[in-house]
């Protein structure tokens, strides 16, 4: 079993006329993963707005506290409650940084990954710094970067990198345009 945090990654269609339903579903299970031992947080990603396809994340510490989350009583319940709110179920796990990116193949270049994260940690860390810097200013570099990355990580790995690569994904996953190789020329010497 991995020991490493996995996420799963859930991809549900709102039914017609239950978007507000299947948003207090969602919410509520976000809930009831809070009660289980080695759950990181959770998230919904709503759909642009031409279309109806959610995004929602689970996080846990290693493969085995998702697996207990997965087949308890609690979940399949939960589930069963909102089998009616939703279409077309999608659903894949995935660890480390790999995530935030999609399925295996699915990916975009490392390159990309990580203009997509730096886009999302510049801003967040610059205004970080702007506003506590009067606070931490007085301490030495080690507390400093302490603090800073205790306080900034969670916001990345939740909310911020999610958000940056849910903004970027047209870009992400979008392939470059090849040319076509020059015809021969036909000129007469």
């Amino acid at each position: 079993m991995s020991t490493s945090p996995v996420t799963l990654m859930v991809a549900r269609r709102v039914a017609d006329g239950r978007y507000q339903d299947l948003i207090a579903w969602l919410r509520e299970g976000e809930q009831l993963a809070t009660d289980f031992p080695g759950y990181l947080g959770s998230g919904v990603l709503a759909p642009p707005p031409d279309d109806d396809e959610f995004q929602i994340i689970f996080r846990f510490a290693d493969e085995q506290t998702l697996h207990v989350w997965e087949h308890s009583a609690s979940r399949t319940a939960w589930l069963a409650r909102g089998s009616d709110l939703f279409a077309h179920p999608h659903e894949h796990r995935v660890s480390g940084i790999d995530g935030w990116f999609g399925a295996v193949g699915q990916r975009p270049p490392r390159w990309k990954q990580a203009v997509a994260i730096w886009l999302a940690f510049f801003p967040v860390s610059l205004i970080f710094n702007f506003i506590l810097n009067p606070l931490l200013g007085e301490l030495s570099l080690v507390p400093r970067v302490l603090v800073s990355t205790l306080a900034l990580t969670p916001l990345m790995v939740y909310w911020f990198i999610p958000l940056s690569t849910h903004l970027l994904s047209g870009w992400l996953n979008s392939t470059p345009a090849r040319s076509l190789p020059a015809a021969p020329s036909t000129q007469n010497h």
